[in-house]
């Protein structure tokens, strides 16, 4: 049995939570791969809005084993949060979720880093959540982080007082207050009592056998690969793997055991924060999007950035992850345009065109070549089969299958489980 992954092929926010959902009676086990609590992946269910930002989206299914991988920072105090809330459904987390002694810690100084590096960038800011996520994976990569385990160690205060201190002399050289401490400090040492209560285990060990005994097993990333933190728009991307190669350093698997790798796009583009966005409208179309999407940020409510649909970085994620499947996801939001363009390719700054997208933090001399297809320009409220489609919405489907050379298994036409159509 191989290990399915799902990722986002955008800069994030395209509705993986609602396709881990939708798919998660086909698997017993899901496993997050990294990321943190910047993630914020939305299911709706019987007229019930949820967003989950660190436990896997397959968490309202009884019988599926939910994973949170050694790939994943973990801040105590925002699960507790999580867990609590979802305490109406009546679910065993002891029995549904395993958490990684492997991953890491945000501490509550993380996130007065995070805020202290975005505030001395000032008009170069990356537009950072300020979850303390990448002051995390900094310290992770200095080895000198916390993670999970450690939590269960006699001496993990010496330990976090000792990183807290080598946090306060570079706070203390951006000259930036530690008012707020002593009040992060009480909800976090809380949130530490609280998660000593959960299943704490190595997480390999467990996504391994499962894969060896046949259990089918599917890894869900956060974000989405143009934000990867090396072949995203750097130095606009996040801190960690958003690939389908991040499923094998966040849960500890091999690359032979990856099966299918399914990619979740909009119909259309957005973003949130800054960096490159070539097909970015500031006109009414985007306005549109943004309102009939809305395209409002489910972490932090920021209003996304909006735009057409862009080919080239679409073929670059499928490239780099091995994408076999694609969902397509808010096709609904379009359905009040006449025309519908689609970015194939990006004129240069030298007058030459190129479908490769080789992104980093600017869009300088690089302007999208559109082509125009008629809208359908109607609901699709009540449809429940592909076939019933408008002609025109199953010819941009095929306009993008042909462009992109990956089948289109999916088609999302509202929030909800039902609104769910497959090709």
């Amino acid at each position: 049995m191989k290990m399915d992954v799902l990722l986002g092929l955008q800069w994030g926010d395209e509705g993986k939570g609602k396709v881990v959902d939708y798919l998660a009676p086909s698997y017993e086990m899901v496993a997050r791969f990294q990321g943190g609590p910047n993630a914020g992946h939305t299911l709706e269910f019987d007229g019930i809005k949820h967003v989950l930002h660190q436990i896997p989206s397959g968490i309202f299914r009884g019988n599926i084993q939910n994973i949170i991988g050694n790939g994943v920072v973990l801040d105590p105090v925002v699960l507790r949060k999580e867990i609590k809330n979802l305490e109406k459904f009546n679910i065993d987390f002891n029995k549904n979720m395993a958490i990684s002694k492997k991953a890491t810690i945000i501490l509550p100084t993380h996130k007065l880093l995070d805020a202290a590096y975005e505030k001395s960038k000032g008009d170069k800011k990356i537009g950072s959540t300020l979850k303390g996520i990448g002051p995390t994976y900094q310290d992770k990569i200095g080895r000198v982080a916390l993670r999970v385990g450690d939590m269960l160690s006699p001496d993990f205060k010496d330990k976090y007082h000792d990183l807290v201190e080598r946090h306060k002399s570079i706070l203390n050289y951006y000259d930036f207050g530690l008012q707020d401490l002593a009040a992060l400090e009480a909800d976090f040492f809380e949130a530490v009592t609280f998660f000593k209560s959960l299943r704490l285990v190595e997480t390999e060990f467990e996504v391994n056998a499962a894969i060896k005994s046949g259990k089918k097993v599917l890894a869900e990333g956060a974000q989405g690969s143009l934000l990867d933190v090396d072949f995203g728009s750097y130095p606009f991307v996040t801190s960690s793997s958003t690939m389908a190669a991040g499923a094998c350093t966040g849960l500890g698997v091999a690359p032979s055991t990856i099966g299918e790798v399914f990619g979740i796009f909009k119909a259309y583009c957005t973003r949130v924060g800054s960096g490159p966005f070539p097909t970015e409208l500031f006109d009414a179309d985007g306005e549109q999007m943004r309102k009939d999407g809305n395209e409002f940020g489910s972490t932090t409510g920021r209003a996304r950035r909006c735009g057409w649909i862009d080919l080239p970085a679409l073929k670059y994620s499928i490239m780099i992850n091995g994408v076999t499947q694609l969902f397509m996801m808010k096709a609904d939001v379009l359905n009040g345009f006449e025309e519908i363009k689609i970015c194939t390719e990006y004129k240069l700054g030298d007058g030459n065109q190129t479908d490769q997208q080789y992104l980093n933090g600017t869009t300088e001399g690089i302007e999208p070549v559109y082509e125009t297809l008629k809208g359908w320009n109607c609901s699709l409220d009540g449809i429940d089969d592909y076939e019933k489609f408008p002609d025109e919405l199953k010819a941009y489907v095929s306009f993008l299958e042909k462009e992109l050379e990956v089948p289109i298994k999916m088609v999302s036409v509202g929030p909800d489980r039902k609104q769910t159509i497959l090709k």
